[in-house]
């Protein structure tokens, strides 16, 4: 999916869509064995590359672009699910609120 974020998401999908953004750049990331509050380039060892192509994915998977300058604040899955359900669309609802 790509374009315009979607209307609703819940935190579950934001998470799902998260995930498989991270697996393409990490594939042996398991979901279940990843700490949301861990820095992931130190726990999966993955480059600034890596962490670009991440977010490539993300904006991908959700519509919702990450720029340049909020990039380095993102270190965990925790800080990223919430950076974007705080960038939901306007009206929509934030399943983190």
């Amino acid at each position: 999916m790509s374009g315009a974020a979607p209307a609703s998401l819940s935190e579950a999908q934001i998470r799902e869509r998260v995930f498989g953004a991270l697996r393409k750049v990490a594939p042996e990331a398991d979901p279940a064995a990843v700490d949301g509050s861990a820095d992931l380039r130190r726990e999966l060892d993955v480059d600034s590359m890596d962490f670009l192509n991440f977010l490539i994915g993300i904006h991908a998977a959700t519509g919702i672009e990450v720029p340049e300058a909020d990039a380095s604040k993102l270190r965990t899955i925790d800080e990223i699910v919430h950076y974007l359900a705080a960038r939901l669309p306007p009206g929509a609802p934030n399943p983190l609120r």
